[in-house]
């Protein structure tokens, strides 16, 4: 058998109030914390860690027990967040259809071209760092799994998951740089041997 009990039935079963908020005043606040950090464990404690060590069982039994250890950890969170919320409102009335249209051109054409055209910025910014060119791959070295060339050397470009997967459907015969997206980029690797050779350049 298998179920599911929403957060908000187990508040229910377990006699615990649900705040009454506004429609979007929580995503608005969840945001704002995002971004203030307000909620990180050097504010508030590691709440993992702390509720593993409170023994007792009611709700008013850990308010107590976790108010005695960071006293002023509530205050301070709600502190910083509603200065980002201030700082919010700062901000919006400056948001007008053309921030908005420019935002929405950024998002939907260029990050997509981004998205599918990274692999010519890694070769560039290879190419760069070893001092020498690079070009991307014709329709008949894509079909050998070549992306493109650093100088003399055909080169794959693959993400770092790629190096984990023991099955592989194809057998690529050059050699591979791997690279991981990140929240602001990309991560490169270049393995030492295909390093060693760029240096060679």
């Amino acid at each position: 058998m298998e179920f599911k009990i929403t957060i908000k039935e187990i508040r229910k079963l377990m006699e615990i109030d649900t705040p009454d908020f506004p429609k979007y005043a929580t995503q608005i606040i969840n945001l704002a914390n995002q971004n203030a950090q307000a909620t990180r464990p050097r504010v508030v404690g590691q709440m993992s860690e702390l509720i593993r060590e409170f023994t007792g069982k009611t709700l008013k039994e850990w308010e107590d027990w976790y108010l005695k250890r960071y006293p002023d950890s509530i205050d301070i969170a709600t502190k910083k967040i509603l200065d980002m919320i201030n700082n919010f409102k700062d901000v919006i009335n400056q948001i007008d259809e053309e921030m908005i249209k420019q935002w929405v051109r950024d998002l939907v054409i260029v990050k997509t071209f981004i998205g599918l055209r990274f692999q010519e910025a890694i070769l560039k910014k290879i190419a760069e760092k070893f001092n020498t060119e690079y070009r991307l791959a014709t329709s008949e070295e894509e079909s050998k799994g070549i992306d493109g060339y650093i100088g003399n050397i055909p080169i794959s470009l693959k993400p770092i998951s790629y190096q984990s997967k023991k099955m592989l459907t194809e057998l690529i015969d050059v050699d591979i740089v791997y690279y991981a997206k990140q929240k602001d980029g990309l991560k490169i690797m270049i393995p030492d041997e295909l390093e060693n050779k760029l240096k060679q350049l």
